[in-house]
């Protein structure tokens, strides 16, 4: 009994620890209470002529990802985006920062076989997003407000759940 008492304990200071880390990480990202998702107008990767603007996105709910090619968190969590985006109502774009040429970006997405659109960020939208690592993505909601945010590794369960 004493065993199983302590390794409550132990499993509620680990709880406690990672969400005070994870508050303290998220803590200069921009507020989840609804508020409007900063404007940007960005080109394709793959088609510099064609260019995605936050109306775009008005209507359905959308997971905006900022990642950076070199970031091997980013690797690992994309795929998770891309499977939870598959076979649901939530929308998904990728806003790729942090990059030293657009081949790099291109590369980067075809390693990982990801169909959903991929826009070549610039400083402008990751201090309007503030974004200070990789990956951070928000959901924004349908009438393009901000309802949750994550920065790290985020697994499928994880994105499901922020998207509800």
């Amino acid at each position: 009994m004493k065993k199983v008492k302590s390794l409550m304990i132990n499993l509620i200071i680990i709880a406690v620890v990672f969400f005070a880390v994870t508050a303290y990480q998220q803590r200069n990202l921009l507020a989840t209470s609804n508020s409007p998702a900063p404007y940007f107008n960005l080109p394709l990767v793959n088609d510099s002529e064609q260019r995605i603007n936050i109306a775009m996105l008005k209507g359905k709910t959308t997971i905006v990802y900022f990642f950076a090619p070199w970031c091997t968190i980013c690797r690992y969590s994309m795929p998770n985006l891309e499977s939870v985006t598959e076979d649901s109502n939530i929308n998904a774009i990728g806003i790729a920062l942090d990059y030293r040429n657009p081949q790099e970006v291109v590369d980067f997405v075809s390693d990982l076989n990801l169909t959903m659109p991929i826009l070549l960020g610039d400083r402008h939208t990751q201090s309007n997003y503030k974004i200070s690592a990789f990956p951070t993505y928000y959901i924004i909601n349908e009438q393009l407000q901000i309802t949750a945010r994550s920065m790290g590794y985020s697994s499928e369960l994880g994105i499901k759940i922020n998207a509800l």
